[in-house]
């Protein structure tokens, strides 16, 4: 454990972090973040985080030394998604017992799963995930890891980020320190080219990415890996031969990032895939680092004729929309890099932003929304479901982008909502993913569905009839039904 204390404290003393950076020698020393109370770990705990940044390498078994419950409650939360192996969406675990812990039998259990596994699907390598429970227990998964690799002739990878060392973010930085410790830099690729680029804190996000991919192929641009969206086993290990990186969320993996730098002279810088001009811009910036590692000029000419015809294809779809949203109020309840990117994408159609959620967002995310909304007043770090509710149902806003777990905030206000987060089913990356964020908030605020919700339905007359006299309620009353279904046939309601 005194390896671990030692590594979470280097992640804390992240000096990529600009806000840590400022501070004196004495206050640095706490850290960028502050770590969470052990179980108060709010939005998912360090093996979560982990989880999250690696089972998206699609090829390798993910394996978790735990009682049943931990892989039970982190199993397939993201939507994620692969274009060719399905071994991730296999869950294995050690599933400990009482009688394993109190016996202390379960190192020789998480080798003998590891033996099954190379058996029965052979894969290129396996990620041995510790929990709380065994990392209690003293199990020592890293020395497991190291036998059976040599055993098995196989890479066996220790993912020690247990939960209640912290937060989800800082698991996130844990899997990445993981990957820079056992895998990045083991395979020597025979095809290293000038126009290799790593692309870090990308997670396909229902298939997100391969809105944007085709646009690097059309520029020659090869993603020798993302981290960890859609990835293989063998591309990450030889990421390091890769001439540039592009960090879609810095808060999650800057560390990776500027090691890997410092290792491996791959210069980085931060962007966005989230709207038109932010998409513009992270491909300019991609081609300015490939060409100041060497790659031929003729590329930044080649990225602004790209650029310039995909520009004008989306904004003639999005001319449909825009006399239909130019106006139109968003409430924005998510964190991360999308508290800014995807406000920018708003705006550019004219879409005004009533507020943005900043709980989970850097100080350099914060900074870029006071230069997008000029002023603070729209940025919150957090907001209880009862303040939620007070704006919508007070009518400050005619959508809600959030995540699926406040959606019944908006519901109950009648007010219509959009999940922008991981359980998502539409893309929105790239010049088509905008095209298609703007449609589906077109189809939710436009849906009739919402003027019938908010109608008083046909048995309440209590407020339009509390004035009447007792012996014309029942009058009314049958009047307005007949109303309400006149014209009606049977075909209207279908066959019985």
């Amino acid at each position: 454990m005194s390896s671990l204390k030692a590594k979470i404290q280097d992640v804390f003393n992240e000096p990529g972090c600009e806000k840590n950076r400022g501070k004196d020698a004495k206050a640095r020393k706490k850290g960028c973040t502050k770590p969470l109370t052990p179980g108060a770990a709010a939005g998912g705990c360090a093996f979560d985080g982990a989880k999250i940044v690696l089972q998206p390498i699609t090829d390798v078994a993910h394996l978790i030394h735990a009682p049943l419950a931990c892989e039970g409650n982190s199993w397939d939360n993201r939507g994620a998604a692969s274009s060719g192996p399905t071994l991730w969406r296999t869950s294995f675990t050690t599933d400990l017992s009482e009688l394993d812990v109190v016996m202390g039998q379960g190192e020789r259990k998480l080798f003998k799963a590891i033996r099954e596994i190379k058996e029965a699907y052979a894969p290129p390598a396996i990620f041995v995930y510790s929990t709380c429970v065994t990392a209690l227990i003293g199990d020592d998964i890293e020395a497991v890891c190291k036998r059976a690799a040599e055993k098995f002739d196989l890479p066996v990878v220790p993912i020690n980020a247990p939960g209640f060392v912290g937060s989800k973010n800082l698991g996130n930085k844990l899997a990445g320190e993981a990957l820079l410790d056992h895998v990045i830099g083991t395979v020597e690729p025979d095809d290293a080219g000038p126009y290799d680029i790593n692309i870090l804190g990308e997670f396909n996000l229902s298939g997100e990415f391969w809105l944007v991919k085709p646009l690097l192929d059309r520029l020659g641009i090869r993603v020798r890996a993302s981290i960890p969206g859609d990835a293989r086993y063998l591309d990450v290990a030889s990421a390091h031969r890769a001439r540039a990186t592009m960090m879609v969320c810095s808060t999650a993996l800057i560390n990776l990032a500027r090691k890997m730098e410092q290792r491996w002279d791959i210069p980085f810088f931060e962007g966005s895939f989230y709207g038109i001009t932010d998409t513009s811009e992270a491909l300019r910036q991609i081609a300015r680092l490939l060409v100041k590692k060497g790659a031929d000029p003729e590329i930044l000419g080649r990225t602004e004729a790209l650029i310039l015809e995909e520009e004008a294809i989306a904004w003639k779809k999005l001319a449909a929309y825009r006399s239909r949203l130019e106006g139109k109020r968003v409430l924005l309840n998510t964190g991360g890099v999308k508290s800014w990117s995807v406000v920018h994408a708003l705006m550019e159609i004219g879409i005004e932003i009533v507020g943005t959620s900043v709980k989970k967002s850097t100080p350099e995310d914060k900074e870029r929304i006071k230069k997008i909304l000029k002023h603070e007043n729209h940025m919150f770090e957090t907001m209880a479901p009862r303040e939620l509710y007070a704006m919508l149902s007070k009518h400050q806003a005619d959508i809600m982008l959030s995540g699926g777990r406040t959606q019944f905030i908006a519901l109950k206000a009648k007010v219509p909502w959009l999940d922008i987060n991981q359980e998502r089913h539409q893309p929105y990356a790239g010049y088509a993913g905008m095209v298609e964020l703007v449609r589906q908030i077109d189809l939710s605020i436009h849906n009739p569905i919402w003027r019938q919700v908010r109608e008083a339905p046909p048995w309440d007359f209590q407020t339009s009839m509390k004035d009447e006299p007792p012996s014309s309620k029942s009058k009314t009353a049958t009047v307005q039904g007949f109303k309400k279904f006149a014209g009606t046939t049977a075909d209207d309601f279908g066959e019985c």
